[in-house]
């Protein structure tokens, strides 16, 4: 194949906000090869950087801003970009992935990623214009909400935007690109730490692809093949997101009162079907987009994006709120503060129950939503409840206990499936690199009752499972694909037909496969196959020149899974980090049913084995088979 790689922009471009100067960073073929791009790629940049003793708010820790080699190349579903930094929510490295137009502006400007380090003495709007950059006062645009700020810049301009979340640290601030967010771990803080109201990017470059006809061939059949799927073809533009809290509801994963149950009375008035039937305006999509599964509702008299699946689970069942109109009205507003919804959401359900059990009086009680527009706003800008809320579950936890009902993973507030009713997702939330995520943890819930129905509450297969779909999700981001896009690899007679034989037979044995999933993490070279249904590889083959397998997408998985874990037990991550809080642990979801809680222990030791770690930690041999540095931290141990 192609010795030098192509597909990508070629360059790297790191900005120092103190001194406000820009240059190349060195980036060659031989990095991309190891890493891909993307999550991976700011992985890898980030691991070369971090010391024992950085922080988040620490004027040299490093935004990592980065594209895959797909961005810009006209695939489907190709214009994601990640951040990653070190969090202010955990403390660890957090990375962020986002829907919307930044990605493909910087990579039109020339760049594949976009390092930002130092801090600037005033607000700033950093502006790419291809071989320049030109750092603006920003003193007009701070204070301003997110879509006002937007408003104020170049139209034409990708963008990155804070709003009045960030600039007042929220540990939970999201940055947004258009409607789109990049919502987890705080990156928004980070922006706000270093003075960053805005960043821009404009530019006519075209990445060069290695077999353009080739690539037009794939890119055909992949559209073909997405609007095919039941899932990716039918349910998601017509229900979004939304359409799996029915079937969360049915099998008893939909967080309820701060995860107490996983069940909702109520649920048919938050559910897909009740906001696609009284309340889309139309389907709204990310560019380059065929699944179309954005919502567009109607808020005050105004057109604006509708909330995602956890929005609607987290500010409707799980703080007992039954009125979509009002998850409507909050998703615009905390959008429009710049924060994330799910920790947003998490934080406030832990305060309900702190309050309802005598631990601190807040004023906030499950089923009362009359003050909590009030009370996002004091979130924002820390005022009042509002400042001890910006922190988080975790530290709330910290201050007033109730420890074993804070839902957090290594101090990010969990999605809105509960682990009782899929433990394959308990034990991806727990391993999860950035904490109490849904898809760093390899989304195995959607194999455990929301596309597929493979038995959820057996522990069996989990552990393999759980390490082949975190590798696969790490790579499919770090490609600059949307992670639905993996969706279609399940063909469609196992969501058309779940009552066939067929099904239920391959369904039956899907918790049994652990051992020869096991054989493909742990060797990935018999994987040098390509699967019809996944097309990733032959696109990455056409616009890179590299010859892609499903063995190198697993490779670069476990490579980016592992050097982002390394960067963490350098943060001073220890072997005990891996856990969930009791409540998930040691109470029953179901009092009549044992098998409702996570067996956690017992999925974590054979995941631990089969990923080549100790305790959580990865092993010597691991790290010298993936020739990653051995830090220090990890000699001491001597594993």
């Amino acid at each position: 194949m192609n010795e030098k790689l192509l597909g990508y922009a070629g360059r790297v471009l790191k900005i120092d906000l103190t001194r406000k100067t820009f240059e190349d960073f060195p980036w060659t073929d031989s990095d991309r090869r190891r890493t891909l791009g993307g999550k991976i790629m700011a992985a890898d940049i980030l691991h070369s950087h971090i010391t024992p003793d950085m922080k988040a708010f620490d004027e040299d820790n490093w935004l990592v801003i980065s594209t895959g080699p797909l961005t810009g190349c006209a695939c489907p579903n190709t214009s994601r970009f990640n951040i990653s930094t070190i969090s202010p929510l955990t403390n660890i490295v957090t990375s962020s992935n986002c829907g919307g137009d930044f990605g493909l502006s910087l990579k039109k400007a020339g760049f594949d990623a976009l390092i930002i380090t130092g801090r600037s003495e005033n607000p700033v709007h950093i502006e790419i214009l291809e071989d320049d950059v030109s750092f603006n006062d920003a003193s007009q645009l701070w204070g301003m909400k997110v879509s006002e700020a937007q408003e104020k810049l170049q139209k034409r301009h990708g963008k990155l935007v804070i709003g009045p979340a960030g600039e007042n640290k929220v540990l939970y601030a999201a940055v947004f690109s258009g409607e789109r967010a990049a919502g987890r771990g705080g990156v928004g803080a980070v922006f706000g730490d270093k003075n960053i109201k805005a960043v821009t990017a404009f530019g006519s470059k075209n990445a060069e692809v290695y077999d353009r006809e080739n690539l037009k061939k794939i890119n055909k059949k992949w559209v073909e093949q997405l609007r095919a799927n039941p899932l990716t073809g039918r349910q998601l533009p017509k229900l979004g997101t939304a359409a799996l809290i029915s079937p969360m509801q049915a099998h008893h994963i939909l967080a309820t009162k701060n995860f107490s149950a996983g069940r909702f009375d109520d649920f048919e008035k938050i559910s897909g079907e009740e906001l696609a039937q009284n309340h889309l305006i139309k389907n709204a999509a990310c560019t380059t987009c065929v699944i179309r599964c954005g919502r567009v509702v109607q808020v005050d008299g105004k057109a604006v994006k509708g909330p995602e699946l956890e929005t609607l689970g987290l500010l409707g069942a799980n703080i007992m709120n039954d009125d979509i109109e009002l998850i409507l009205k909050w998703n615009y507003e905390l959008d429009e503060l710049g924060m994330d919804t799910i920790s947003t959401a998490g934080s406030i359900a832990f305060a309900m129950e702190l309050d309802e059990k005598g631990l601190w009086d807040s004023g906030l009680k499950f089923g009362k939503t009359d003050n909590l527009s009030d009370v996002f706003n004091d979130i924002a800008y820390r005022r009042g409840i509002g400042d001890i809320l910006a922190d988080g579950t975790k530290r709330m936890s910290d201050k007033f206990g109730g420890a074993e009902f804070a839902i957090h993973a290594k101090g990010m507030e969990l999605a809105a499936y509960e682990p009782r009713g899929a433990v394959g997702q308990g034990l991806g939330y727990a391993t999860a690199n950035r904490g109490g995520c849904h898809l760093n943890a390899g989304y195995l819930v959607v194999a455990e009752g929301l596309g597929l129905d493979v038995d959820a509450l057996t522990p069996h297969g989990k552990a393999a499972l759980a390490i082949m779909f975190q590798n696969l999700m790490e790579c499919i981001s770090a490609a600059g694909s949307c992670l639905f896009t993996s969706y279609a690899v399940f063909p469609s007679f196992l969501i058309d037909k779940p009552n066939s034989f067929l099904t239920k037979a391959i369904l039956a044995c899907f918790p049994y496969f652990g051992p020869v999933v096991n054989l493909l993490n742990k060797h990935t070279g018999i994987a040098k196959i390509n699967i019809p249904l996944l097309l990733h590889p032959y696109a990455l083959t056409f616009a890179t020149g590299m010859k892609v397998t499903m063995a190198d997408l697993l490779k670069w998985g476990d490579y980016g899974y592992n050097i982002e874990r390394v960067s963490n037990i350098i943060l001073g991550q220890g072997k005990g980090a891996d856990t969930l809080p009791k409540r998930l642990l040691d109470e029953k979801q179901i009092e009549s049913n044992e098998k409702t809680k996570v067996p956690l222990d017992k999925m974590k030791n054979t995941y631990y084995r089969a990923r080549g770690w100790k305790n959580g930690i990865p092993t010597i041999k691991k790290l010298n088979k993936l020739k990653i540095e051995i830090p220090e931290a990890i000699k001491a141990l001597n594993l």
